[in-house]
């Protein structure tokens, strides 16, 4: 069954382009004796291979250079206060710039160091609105030292990629078609309706929160896109493997880090609205 990731994908045809799986590239040869010749035929001569394999090693030093830029950016969006404006506007370039390094038949690092600057914006912009909203709302409580709740979700989502990376490791939780399927579904109903709430928070719906700012559902959703997110990082950890065990090319090591950094903003995000939402006044 071919992935519905289109990481994985990508990474799947660039192999099969190639030649196969884990002998990426590699191929043996033999060289048959002249015609009438009494020589015993020659031994199979192994091809050189088209390029170094990739390894998991190669993808956690791109991730963590994607991860340099947006924690830059960030940084610099939290410490200027960047308003609703630029967020959304660096919300929508980050999608066309991941769709096109995510899609994109050549592997492009630019693009995707491009992603990870523009993310940043997103990333540091939303954490300050969360955190404020949080310190607004302790404060008219009466409580002096609100929680910080940016700490709180980074910590969330070490805690939520440990606890999947053992899940996966120990295969309590198999990749099969009907996970697989199960989760672009999930996905899909999710995305509607977080797409309908933002553009009911951008006409000011339950005061710019959207359905998320409706008691009880808006922590169901929240809940839900956590869990999302959380079992989106097996099916990252899975094209990784899969893509390593195919011996796919190095430089695909991009796109396998890209698409962890994407869920691991994505979770970040959730777990960070969750937070702001149970301690709202």
């Amino acid at each position: 069954m071919e992935s519905r990731n289109p990481v994985l994908t990508r990474m799947e045809q660039e192999a099969k382009a190639n030649g196969g799986y884990a002998g990426f590239g590699t191929a043996t040869a033999t060289q048959a004796p002249p015609v009438g010749s009494d020589a015993p035929p020659a031994m199979p001569v192994e091809m050189t291979p088209a390029g170094r394999a990739m390894t998991i090693n190669d993808v956690v030093v791109r991730t963590a250079t994607m991860f340099v830029p947006l924690l830059i950016t960030a940084y610099f969006a939290w410490t200027l206060q960047v308003g609703f404006g630029i967020v959304l506007i660096a919300m929508f370039v980050a999608l066309g710039l991941g769709f096109w390094g995510a899609l994109s038949k050549t592997v492009r690092p630019v693009v995707f160091l491009a992603y990870a600057t523009v993310e940043g914006v997103v990333v540091g912009g939303f954490s300050f609105w969360m955190q404020e909203y949080v310190n607004q709302s302790q404060w008219a409580a009466g409580n002096a030292d609100p929680p910080n709740i940016v700490l709180q979700a980074v910590l969330g989502t070490l805690a939520a990629f440990a606890a999947m990376l053992f899940l996966y490791g120990t295969r309590i939780i198999k990749v099969t078609g009907r996970f697989k399927k199960m989760m672009m579904i999930a996905f899909l109903a999710y995305f509607g309706i977080a797409l309908a709430s933002l553009v009911g928070a951008i006409f000011g719906l339950n005061d710019g929160w959207g359905f998320y700012g409706m008691d009880g559902l808006g922590i169901l959703l929240c809940a839900a896109g956590v869990a999302l997110a959380s079992f989106s990082l097996v099916l990252d950890f899975d094209a990784i493997e899969t893509g390593v065990k195919m011996g796919v090319p190095e430089r695909e090591s991009w796109r396998a880090a890209f698409g962890l950094t994407v869920t691991l903003v994505w979770l970040y995000l959730e777990l960070l609205r969750l937070l702001a939402i149970l301690n709202r006044n």
